[in-house]
């Protein structure tokens, strides 16, 4: 019996170490129309994973640079993923319908938008809890930018002072080692 007994022990050691480290992608989310959504899509591309407000004084700026980001990198190699969120200031307090009406119609938003949650706390979404823990760096206002490469690793996170165009060249060469790993597995 001892023999059985170690034999189920390190079957259930190996069976653990098995098991691949949880990461971004592994995550479900509410699209901003409701749909429940597997992360897992994005998996193989890169991501900027963004908290987003429609009347915080960092709007207009974040999401014409966040436009013209995935406009000039996505859909294939990159997205923007935004999340609104009315944690910081209370400037997100529109309905999921509303916010997706305004970013479209204002600034012609591409990028995938998900359902209004919360970033912070008890209450944080389970995705943005995996972004704070692994980043170090937890949402404090509104436009905190986390860069997750194609295996759903967190590789940068900044807040909303830090600007778009200032991480465009992290984000850039995220793009172009993803691009450069395809083109051998040609």
């Amino acid at each position: 019996m001892g023999t059985a007994v170690a034999a189920a022990w390190l079957l259930l050691w190996a069976a653990a170490c098995a098991q691949r480290e949880q990461d971004f992608y592994d995550f479900k989310a509410v699209n901003i129309r409701g749909k429940l959504v597997s992360l897992e899509k994005y998996r193989g591309s890169v991501s900027l994973v963004v908290n987003v407000a429609s009347e915080c004084g960092f709007t207009d700026e974040h999401y014409r640079a966040l436009q013209q980001l995935q406009r000039d990198l996505g859909p294939h190699h990159f997205n923007v993923l935004a999340f609104p969120c009315n944690q910081f200031g209370q400037q997100e307090p529109d309905s999921n319908g509303e916010i997706e009406s305004f970013v479209r119609r204002t600034y012609s938003v591409s990028f995938p938008m998900f359902s209004k949650i919360a970033v912070t706390g008890t209450g944080a979404h389970p995705a943005f809890k995996y972004l704070t823990e692994t980043s170090g760096k937890e949402p404090t206002w509104n436009f905190w930018k986390y860069l997750v490469a194609p295996d759903g690793k967190v590789v940068g996170a900044w807040d909303p002072t830090v600007s778009v165009e200032e991480i465009r060249p992290q984000v850039m060469a995220l793009v172009r080692k993803l691009i450069l790993l395809k083109r051998e597995d040609l």
